[in-house]
């Protein structure tokens, strides 16, 4: 039997790189930016398999550019950037990386909330910028995080490792879901279920852990932004588009809301003349949320796994559709 061909699109843990190596003729996008849509459709012309990123698109047209193609796997939790159902006509099974990325993102989603309430990015310019010059009893002022009501908006999983973390805080929590959580859980978290306003004006900080559908696109907008308290601080370690970034600036350029922090934007990466990126206010860093060692090691030997259970005709161990398997 041949051995399969694949195409990496990023450089990934070596670790991965050899699972993979070791039973498939691998090409290696090296690059440190994702390849251009037409050179991924020429690349994939002939291969068997396909490991790929958020940020490759990954549609019907490309499907068709590799007839022999019977192998998806992204690493990521998401995978809004794949036809999945186009996919699943064709009989091609789709791998993701889910569960393994919950707890950091929950780390991280928890240091935004910190860093934007006690402006330490701020602090951190100013010395830097020779501004420090004494302590002042008016400067650097932020709301407490101890005590102060959390909001959130998606409890799935990371959503609920967020609950978790703001235990250690005495932080009540008001969250909305498209399902509730069982009232034992509610109790152990000291959470509330609630519509999305008025998780939204009675929360002191709001983080959003929802998945990107049509229906979450622009989810936080004007209205919702008008509802917030004028000092809430607003985190996003979700995606991008669940908040509109035009209102966004204006919130906060007005004093609607007082801070934000977020680990992803619209469009990503952010353009540089961003009027975000003006406002003291507004924290911004490079959709970091799952990047630490155990964590993005283990998406890249998540990510091998299904790539090599697809090419060998096995059931993925984390499949988006597999309902492929019962054809």
């Amino acid at each position: 039997m041949p051995i399969p061909k694949v195409f990496i699109a990023r450089r990934i843990f070596q670790e991965a790189l050899d699972m993979i190596s070791a039973e498939a003729d691998v090409e290696l996008w090296s690059d440190e930016l994702p390849p251009p849509y037409e050179t991924l459709l020429q690349k994939v012309a002939n291969v068997d398999g396909l490991l790929c990123l958020l940020t490759d698109k990954i549609d019907a047209q490309l499907m068709d550019a590799a007839p022999n193609l019977r192998s998806i796997s992204q690493i990521a939790v998401g995978f809004e950037n794949i036809d999945v159902e186009e996919a699943t006509r064709r009989g091609i099974p789709v791998g993701y990386t889910p569960g393994v990325l919950t707890g950091t993102t929950a780390d991280m989603a928890f240091a935004l909330l910190m860093a934007a309430a006690r402006r330490l990015v701020e602090g951190a310019e100013a010395v830097r910028a020779g501004k420090w010059k004494t302590w002042h009893p008016l400067h650097y002022l932020g709301p407490d995080v101890f005590g102060g009501t959390l909001g959130i908006l998606g409890m799935g999983r990371i959503g609920l490792e967020m609950a978790k973390r703001a235990q250690g805080f005495d932080m009540p929590i008001l969250y909305y879901d498209v399902y509730r959580r069982p009232k034992d859980v509610e109790k152990q978290y000291n959470m509330t279920y609630a519509p999305i306003d008025t998780v939204l004006r009675q929360s002191d900080f709001v983080s959003v852990h929802v998945n990107l559908t049509p229906e979450t696109y622009h989810l936080i907008s004007h209205h919702e932004l008008h509802l917030m308290k004028s000092n809430a601080v607003l985190i996003n370690a979700a995606r991008g588009p669940v908040i509109d970034p035009a209102a966004l600036y204006l919130a906060l350029k007005e004093g609607q809301i007082g801070f934000a922090a977020l680990d992803v934007t619209e469009p990503e990466p952010i353009t540089m003349d961003d009027p975000l990126l003006t406002l003291d206010n507004c924290i911004i860093v490079p959709h970091i949320a799952s990047a630490s060692v155990p964590t993005r090691l283990r998406m890249s030997t998540m990510a091998a796994e299904n790539l090599l259970a697809g090419l060998n005709g096995q059931p993925m161990p984390n499949c988006v559709n597999p309902e492929v398997y019962e054809k």
